[in-house]
């Protein structure tokens, strides 16, 4: 692979008539690492992901996944690669042991009763190899999907959020599961619109109708977004909250249980709004910007700026 890394792609670009869902993405992933793509809904995220595992052609861009060209050898990637999709896509009318025995069918495992045996042990399924998939909680499924996805002994996970609808202590189980996979060199590409999970990866890209906004480190994305961060407590807040929108600079202002955030990137302005309102009842103190906060302030942007090219037109 190149110098380390699991992925090395360049300008993926992939067109569905006139809408450009994907437009000239680079992304690098090292190997090992647990990469989050993150975005909103129809930012492109699952559309790229297709790209890498093969199964979409991409209508632009080069690179490589797992050593093998993105566009050349799809089928070579597919076969070292697990998809893990949004939705439950397993027999419903199958027990979890014959879900993974049909599936180890399809990826024509070795000695496949050995490779279900192993692991539905190492996945945790042992007590619900025999229960019918269709009657397993949203947890349980996603653990049995990634089970599925772990069958083949791929090099590399591709996640399409996979805990969407899943309870907070079946997220934090599932997430630990990803780590440990991590440590032994399997490397994961997870995309999700959940800061809390963004925030256990260990780099980011943000993407946004299509384009990619920022990259890197937790600290390294939000310490380039230049966005300041103000918390804001006293008396009658959500009164206080649509003067403080208001004022220039001013690019957030949301309720924090019994604070308000209120953050820009135009750091005098925000002193003069600190300066005219803190004088009063409120109390202002500057606080680290959120993951959250700095995707908001990603996005306002990247509307400004095509609302701006789209009037230039």
């Amino acid at each position: 692979m190149n110098g380390g890394l699991a992925i090395d792609v360049r300008d993926m670009t992939k067109r569905f008539g006139a809408l450009t869902a994907v437009d000239g993405i680079g992304l690098q992933v090292k190997t090992g690492e647990i990469h989050g793509f993150l975005g909103p809904n129809g930012s492109g995220k699952t559309t790229f992901i297709r790209m890498l595992c093969g199964l979409l052609r991409p209508d632009g861009g080069s690179g490589t996944c797992l050593g093998f060209d993105v566009v050349k050898d799809s089928e070579s990637i597919k076969r070292q690669v697990g998809y893990m999709t949004q939705r439950f896509s397993f027999w419903e009318d199958l027990t979890v042991a014959e879900n993974l025995e049909f599936t180890a069918r399809i990826y024509a495992v070795p000695d496949r009763r050995t490779a279900v045996r192993a692991t539905i042990e190492r996945m945790g399924l042992a007590k619900r190899r025999d229960q019918l998939a269709g009657t397993l909680s949203g947890g349980w499924k996603q653990r049995l999907a990634l089970a599925a996805c772990m069958l083949h002994s791929p090099k590399l996970l591709l996640l399409d959020e996979p805990t969407a609808g899943v309870d907070p202590q079946a997220r934090r189980e599932f997430w630990e599961q990803i780590h440990e996979l991590a440590s032994g060199g399997i490397t994961v590409l997870i995309a999700t619109h959940y800061m809390d999970e963004a925030e256990r990866c260990h780099r980011l890209a943000f993407v946004f109708h299509g384009h990619l906004l920022t990259h890197g480190t937790v600290d390294e994305v939000v310490r380039a977004s230049g966005l300041l961060t103000w918390a804001v407590a006293g008396p009658d807040l959500p009164e206080l909250m649509p003067k403080l929108r208001s004022e220039p600079g001013v690019e957030q202002a949301v309720a924090f249980g019994n604070e308000l955030h209120v953050a820009g990137g135009d750091g005098n302005a925000l002193e003069q709004v600190v300066a005219k309102y803190g004088s009063g009842p409120h109390r202002f103190r500057r606080i680290d910007a959120s993951l959250e906060d700095v995707f908001i302030h990603l996005m306002q942007q990247a509307k400004a700026g095509a609302s701006a090219a789209a009037s230039a037109q």
